[in-house]
């Protein structure tokens, strides 16, 4: 729980989130690893380019999946960076602090999207 005169985490806490962050940098790098030798295989023709038939059809849909490729590693590359950013917040003893209310985000919160920087209320008054 908790304290309402809490106004950061414990030491404790803090080494506690550092170690799921850096398995989530950790599993976050392997997806992207993942998504960058997929829309590296898309690149690689083989021999279908040479094909008398034409596949208008196909083509359409393998431009379609590099762009969600490129979409995914994007997005992948800015989580990475959110993370690594939460992991300096810890350096620094902020981390866990809601940037708009300046209190604590709740520990429940943190596990699930570790990266946040604001809390629920704050979230729901930007709506």
């Amino acid at each position: 729980m908790v304290d309402e005169q809490q106004i950061r985490y414990s030491d404790a806490d803090l080494m506690e989130f550092k170690e799921l962050i850096t398995k989530k940098i950790e599993k976050a790098k392997a997806d992207l690893d993942l998504i960058r030798s997929a829309y590296m295989n898309d690149l690689n023709n083989g021999t279908d380019d040479t094909s008398p038939t034409f596949k208008a059809f196909e083509e359409g849909s393998e431009t379609m999946s590099k762009e969600a490729n490129s979409q995914l590693a994007i997005r992948q590359e800015k989580f990475i960076r959110d993370l690594k950013n939460a992991l300096i917040r810890i350096e620094n003893k902020t981390y866990g602090i809601c940037k708009v209310t300046g209190k604590l985000i709740n520990k429940d919160r943190l596990k699930l999207v570790p990266h946040a920087t604001m809390s629920i209320e704050a979230k729901n008054m930007q709506r």
